[in-house]
């Protein structure tokens, strides 16, 4: 049996549909049960920042997929432990090599490594791109019309789809050689936002127009939504400089045998989420 946490979000829910579909054992943690359930999944609940709640869950599983950032990483991997689990496969992401625990962000990826390194358990880490994803982000202006005025506007990135993240996840979990490495996601390609912006549209059939966004109003837009310390974070990352995602790794073809996902092929797959919102 294997659980993955965080099973309705981006890579969770791609990574329970791969392991279905393999016919995989797989049990899903959430927080309640989602509208639609992925056939052959076992659906517990549990709370990842009240560890001892994750007991019931954790019964006969040897293998766990985990994101970072709860309040007691430790106590989770102790119940992993405890519970006989043989192997985690934990997503991070690349500020975590860094070692700078004045960002924010980069903190609760280090500290998050730091715990499964000391946990005992054999583990592999996954330090993934930015997601494909985040365009969903973009709907509210989409719905307003077509003009897509986006921050830090010169940084590239080889954005990555979460179902390859999940894909590197199930091999992980499932073979026994991926013991102590930490693999790199990307996609196959290194975009602007402009370029993402324009292959949106074409997909669509929308006229999108791309506007930069100044850092004062992007940082005040970025403000109203998140805390002030996570705002500074992404500003170090994309203004400061100091994490650079536009390098195109060969991480997702070495793992899965497969190339990565384009961006417009995530957007094509995703095309009626845009449309219906």
């Amino acid at each position: 049996m294997l659980l993955v946490t965080g099973a309705t979000g981006n890579i969770g829910s791609e990574l329970v549909r791969i392991l279905a579909t393999a016919d995989e054992p797989v049990r899903a943690l959430v927080r309640k049960p989602p509208a639609t359930e992925v056939p052959g999944v076992e659906y517990v609940t549990g709370d990842l920042d009240d560890p001892a709640s994750l007991a019931p869950a954790l019964v006969g599983v040897r293998g766990v997929f985990l994101l970072p950032g709860y309040r007691d990483m430790p106590g989770v991997l102790d119940e992993a432990r405890r519970a006989g689990v043989e192997r985690v496969v934990q997503v991070t992401g690349g500020s975590a090599g860094s070692g700078d625990l004045g960002n924010a962000v980069s903190r609760y990826m280090i500290l998050t490594e730091r715990a499964v390194h000391d946990s005992g358990l054999p583990w592999t880490i996954l330090r993934p791109t930015a997601f494909f994803s985040n365009a969903l982000r973009w709907l509210p202006k989409l719905r307003a019309g077509n003009t897509l005025r986006l921050p830090f506007a010169g940084v590239r990135a080889a954005a990555v789809d979460p179902f390859d993240i999940a894909a590197v996840a199930a091999v992980a979990l499932r073979e026994d050689d991926h013991e102590g490495k930490v693999y790199y996601p990307t996609g196959p390609e290194s975009l602007l936002p402009a370029d993402q912006v324009r292959v949106l549209g074409e997909v669509l059939g929308r006229d999108l127009r791309f506007e930069v966004q100044p850092d004062d109003e992007a940082r005040a837009e970025m403000t109203a939504s998140m805390p002030a310390e996570y705002v500074d974070a992404f500003f170090d990352f994309y203004v400061g400089g100091s994490l650079d995602e536009s390098v195109v790794r060969s991480t997702v073809r070495d793992v899965t045998g497969r190339s990565p996902r384009t961006f417009r092929e995530w957007a094509v797959a995703h095309a009626d989420e845009f449309r219906t919102s």
